[in-house]
């Protein structure tokens, strides 16, 4: 009888900007200044493993839902529904799968040999710390499809307004030196809206967890107002 039981092990795990599952954008490329970097580990680390991949834009990362895993469900509420309704697992992107496996096309944003192998990526929508299991670029005449049908999942969702408070930019600003693109990202995060689809509070005040920075907004449904970055 053959063995079904695979074992994988990770070639690296991604650092990114998201310390918690809430706020990371929905699918990828949603926010382009969300930038990730993979250090390749031993045995994989070889220059020679990646030799020729600087020569794609994009990639697609195999990664494992390592939250999630071991929490399947056979059906699930998708955001794009509101959470009202439910759908079978494999007709939605849900972490709560049988195998927590998944993909992300992000863009490859360098290549870097010169100590070990290390990996940079935008647009990522990825926990801080994922497994990366395989990369595999992406190839547009035979990956891209104008034509394919989306099932539930219409047009891309309307996004918020993002403003910011005096005291939010001026903390953007002092922090220009060690992230240049702070207030981008947190634009781009806010701009999709990351509130469960039950809240509705006006003056409720949110916090999400950028690097290392605890960022506290509010959302009235049609605009997000950031009102500080507090740090530990």
């Amino acid at each position: 009888m053959t063995d079904d039981i695979h074992t994988f092990s990770p070639i690296g795990h991604l650092r990114t900007p998201f310390a918690d599952k809430f706020g990371i954008p929905r699918q990828p490329s949603l926010a382009p200044h969300a930038i990730a970097t993979l250090q390749l580990l031993p045995p994989f680390d070889r220059p020679e493993a990646v030799r020729g991949l600087e020569d794609f834009s994009h990639v697609w990362l195999t990664f494992v839902f390592h939250q999630t895993a071991g929490q399947w469900s056979p059906t699930v509420r998708p955001p794009r529904l509101g959470g009202n309704q439910r759908m079978g697992v494999f007709a939605t992107r849900s972490p709560f799968r049988p195998n927590p496996l998944g993909l992300s096309l992000v863009e490859l944003a360098s290549v870097d040999t010169t100590d070990k192998v290390t990996l940079t990526f935008r647009g990522v929508d990825l926990v801080d710390g994922t497994p990366i299991l395989d990369i595999k670029p992406y190839i547009p005449y035979v990956e891209s499809r104008p034509d394919a049908r989306s099932g539930f999942v219409g047009g891309a969702p309307e996004r918020l307004a993002v403003t910011f408070s005096p005291t939010a930019l001026a903390q953007c600003a002092k922090c220009q030196a060690s992230h240049p693109h702070l207030a981008e990202l947190i634009t781009e995060v806010l701009a999709q809206d990351p509130r469960p689809a039950y809240a509705d509070d006006p003056q409720r005040v949110y916090g999400i967890r950028l690097y290392h920075f605890d960022v506290k907004w509010r959302c009235d449904g049609r605009s997000a107002f950031v009102e500080s970055l507090d740090t530990p």
